[in-house]
């Protein structure tokens, strides 16, 4: 059976479990949307933290909760309810199709974000122009539940709506936001392709790059990467989440945090990446 929860996520149980209904296993993409922005005037991110809050604690993000919380600037990820178990992030009217429980698994996804965001001094008018890491993990995942790489109503490029109920009810696949029957809303504008899904055989974490590539100022993907799993495993010892695909202090000190907590001590325990330690960290794939 698959991973009931996503490894590398962070796991905030909500409680109010339910099942689905069965039929066609779909996924549904959804954007936080926190801010009105424009490219006249953009607005920095909502901070990832006050989001998890929200969905995780405050009653009325409880009743609207997706599966899966993903900051797609950082690929942390938090999940709220299981797999098997239907969410509440979709409208469903007395009647009708059950929106949140129509397939095998209706996994929602939420990414962080609205368009025109700013994010370290950069302004992002689609999501797909994010550096969305963590997606192929996130696939991953939702694909070992049965949802094929597909969009039976078209990938999302716009902030349109397109519904049809009896494709919906019979066929698997992602759907947008903007695809549901008896919801209003046009997210997520835009996704990142399957094409970023890594091909059958590739691996799908970081091999080691080598302990020479962690030195101070390294500027690299592999270091956002990183950063977000050590924050998933509980070892986050960052003073800020700036600049997080850039080797630093904070890195070796949340590192060495990870290698104390395999068990290392001493020199072993210096915050510097080896093979076995880096391994055992899953890094995804970017």
């Amino acid at each position: 059976m698959p991973d009931l929860w996503m490894p590398g996520a962070t796991r905030l149980d909500i409680g109010d479990h339910a099942p689905t209904d069965g039929g066609p296993a779909k996924a549904v993409a959804h954007v936080t949307w926190d801010r009105n922005a424009s490219a006249a005037e953009p607005a920095d991110l909502v901070p990832y933290e006050n989001l998890v809050t929200y969905f995780g604690r405050n009653p009325d993000g409880k009743a609207a909760a997706p599966h899966l919380l993903w900051d797609p600037f950082t690929g942390r990820l938090t999940q709220f309810h299981p797999a098997d178990s239907r969410s509440k992030s979709l409208v469903d009217r007395a009647g009708g199709t059950r929106t949140n429980r129509a397939g095998s698994v209706v996994l929602q996804i939420e990414a962080l974000f609205f368009p025109y965001c700013r994010v370290d001094g950069t302004v992002y008018a689609r999501l797909r122009d994010a550096p969305c890491t963590g997606w192929a993990a996130l696939r991953e995942w939702v694909h070992s539940w049965g949802v094929p790489n597909v969009w039976p109503m078209g990938q999302p490029t716009a902030f349109t709506g397109h519904r049809d109920e009896s494709v919906w009810e019979r066929q698997a696949g992602w759907y947008a936001h903007a695809h549901v029957p008896e919801n209003d809303h046009t997210d997520p504008g835009s996704w990142p392709d399957f094409a970023d899904v890594p091909a059958p055989g590739r691996p799908t974490h970081e091999p080691f790059p080598g302990s020479g590539f962690f030195v101070p100022g390294r500027r690299s993907p592999v270091i956002a990467a990183m950063h977000a799993r050590l924050v998933a495993v509980g070892c986050d010892r960052y003073r800020t989440h700036t600049n997080v695909d850039v080797w630093g202090s904070g890195d070796r000190a949340s590192y060495a945090a990870w290698q104390r907590k395999l068990g290392y001590s001493g020199d072993d325990a210096d915050g510097v990446p080896g093979r076995t330690s880096w391994n055992k960290l899953q890094v995804p794939r970017v």
